[in-house]
């Protein structure tokens, strides 16, 4: 049996934080859930901090156990009337603004659109780098499986990113048309 890695929470937190955090902003989508799955993830590791085996694996273990949170408090969530909220809105704090705020924006916005499923298959592929067959075998899903939400969240965010753009494009350079140009040649 293979011994423990004498890696420290501390350690994991000092190299981690920020891997882990991003990653759980991508599956959120706002920073308040990001900051809680992260403080949640760190947690369940130093609760578990023994069946890190080696420090290389401590960053797939850390997402691993983030994937997991983020799916636990996706089935916990229940939306909550608005009346039912004590908030002092005097003491919520003003975001900080980035310096690609906008295009940011766009895409964490058009990543929640997604169904967690397709989310989360393409996080792991463009954030983890993991490979089709990585993502199957970490998600027990058969390989055609995985290629197929990859291939669905990746058009869906296409299309979501795209068309802003496109309509953005047209509507500033006043070609916003109602037709088609499809119909425009059937027409003539």
């Amino acid at each position: 049996m293979a011994e423990p890695c004498a890696m420290t929470i501390v350690a994991l937190v000092a190299q981690h934080h920020l891997d882990v955090y991003r990653y759980a902003y991508r599956l959120s989508g706002n920073q308040e859930d990001a900051e809680d799955l992260t403080q949640q993830v760190f947690l369940v590791a130093q609760e578990n901090l023994a069946q890190l085996r080696t420090p290389e694996a401590a960053r797939s273990w850390l997402f691993t156990i983030l994937k997991r949170c983020f799916f636990k408090s996706r089935q916990r969530f229940k939306p909550m009337l608005a009346g039912n909220m004590q908030l002092n809105l005097e003491n919520i704090a003003e975001p900080v603004p980035a310096a690609d705020q906008i295009d940011r924006e766009r895409l964490q916005h058009a990543l929640d659109e997604l169904p967690p499923k397709h989310r989360l298959v393409l996080v792991m592929f463009y954030f983890e780098e993991a490979s089709y067959r990585e993502i199957a075998e970490r998600l027990e899903l058969p390989l055609g499986t995985v290629m197929s939400r990859l291939a669905r969240a990746k058009a869906r965010l296409r299309e979501r990113l795209f068309d802003v753009e496109q309509a953005e494009a047209a509507g500033s350079a006043g070609k916003d048309r109602k037709t088609s140009p499809r119909r425009d040649r059937v027409a003539k």
